[in-house]
């Protein structure tokens, strides 16, 4: 749109990033992908719940996994149908199959990765010499 001599571009928080799925429209904004029993209910719900504060739609596994489903095909659905993705890595999540498995997932779509280092130093995790 242009006003005058003034140009107004829309504005969006997640801009396009290139992916062999650039023509599909995405079921959710964000993915987290986190170790729940380090970070559960304290920095994970906060972010979540202030995702979706502003509209961004999130998915948080004990929050969009329907009961009874299979929690494996679900994730990967979850993952393939996510645009962005934050990986809040704790203590344990290195520790945990299921991180690992979810993180190999999303790094091989191709899409905007933003890691959150939490409680750990982000030179343990490169060099893998945490605790």
């Amino acid at each position: 749109m242009a006003y005058g001599n003034t140009q107004i571009i829309p504005y969006s928080p997640f801009p396009s990033y290139s992916s062999s799925k650039s023509s599909q429209q995405f079921t959710y904004e964000v993915f987290l992908s986190f170790r729940g029993e380090d970070t559960p209910y304290g920095f994970t719900d906060h972010l979540y719940q202030a995702l979706i504060s502003h509209g961004i739609h999130t998915f948080r596994d004990d929050n969009e996994l329907k009961r009874g489903g299979v929690i494996e095909s679900e994730i990967k659905k979850a993952i393939e149908e996510s645009k962005i993705f934050v990986i809040i890595f704790s203590a344990n999540y290195a520790n945990s199959r299921w991180c690992l498995d979810e993180l190999v997932e999303i790094s091989q779509l191709r899409r905007l990765i933003l890691p959150i280092f939490y409680h750990v130093d982000p030179w343990d995790v490169q060099e893998q010499t945490g605790s």
